[in-house]
């Protein structure tokens, strides 16, 4: 594992001992616990439907408006 120095204003080091003294954990275990909260937060900004995770791609593409639907286009594809 590796080592990570950070400052903190006194007021989240004393907020962090005692918290740490109250759960019984190390200060270390408490701050990977929370890196570890707020990234997979920070993850749910990815979360949607494809559409909203490909917004920048939609029309950027020319191909016939019913590509999807008009049977036509699917001859010779499948059973």
């Amino acid at each position: 594992m590796n080592t990570l120095t950070l400052k903190v204003p006194e007021l989240l080091n004393t907020r962090l001992n005692t918290y740490a003294r109250k759960k019984g954990m190390s200060k270390s275990e408490i701050v990977r616990i929370a890196l570890s909260e707020y990234f997979s937060k920070d993850d749910t900004q990815f979360e949607g439907s494809f559409l909203d995770l490909s917004r920048d791609l939609v029309g950027s593409i020319e191909a016939y408006e019913d590509l999807s639907t008009n049977k036509d286009y699917f001859e010779g594809y499948g059973a």
